[in-house]
């Protein structure tokens, strides 16, 4: 942690998202050693005009390739994605399976069937931030899924609805 940050505060602030309920995504992308993503929940939209979306990574080894590539897929969750969401969240998880519905665009990015939305993304600007980096994307494509329910992150847990 940076010197002169107040540990309290960062406590409060991760207990304060921590109630904060959010829509849950996985990103995926095809990086030099195969594809790469990690389950994110602070996808926001940001403009209309290109249409653009926003997200942050953390420091880990998907992170570093998702914020480096040229080209992603920011696939927006449903209920029935709970598990998936859970293994792209914990190293070492299962990702990309046959099982879990990845397929690859013509494009090389990996995208998952059955997704709620399938948001294919150019990165325009990436925000170093502590040990973040903010990534604000053009969605230059869009896939729309079957409306299913809701998939939601809250208290450090998924919760599927509907």
């Amino acid at each position: 942690m940076s010197a002169g940050i107040d540990t309290s505060v960062v406590e409060l602030f991760k207990a304060a998202f921590r109630g904060y309920p959010t829509g849950v995504a996985v990103i995926s992308v095809m990086g030099p050693d195969g594809p790469a993503g990690l389950t994110a929940s602070s996808v926001a939209s940001v403009s209309l005009a290109p249409p653009a979306l926003s997200f942050s990574v953390m420091d880990s080894p998907s992170a570093t390739v998702i914020a480096a590539a040229d080209r992603l897929v920011v696939n927006l969750l449903g209920p029935a994605h709970a598990g998936l969401a859970h293994d792209f969240a914990r190293p070492g998880g299962p990702r990309f399976t046959g099982e879990q519905g990845w397929a690859g665009l013509p494009t090389g990015e990996p995208v998952l069937r059955g997704a709620q939305a399938a948001l294919r993304c150019v990165p325009l600007h990436r925000l170093p931030v502590g040990a973040s980096t903010v990534v604000v994307a053009e969605v230059v494509g869009v896939v729309l899924g079957p409306p299913a329910g809701r998939l939601i992150y809250h208290e450090r847990r998924f919760i599927a609805e509907g």
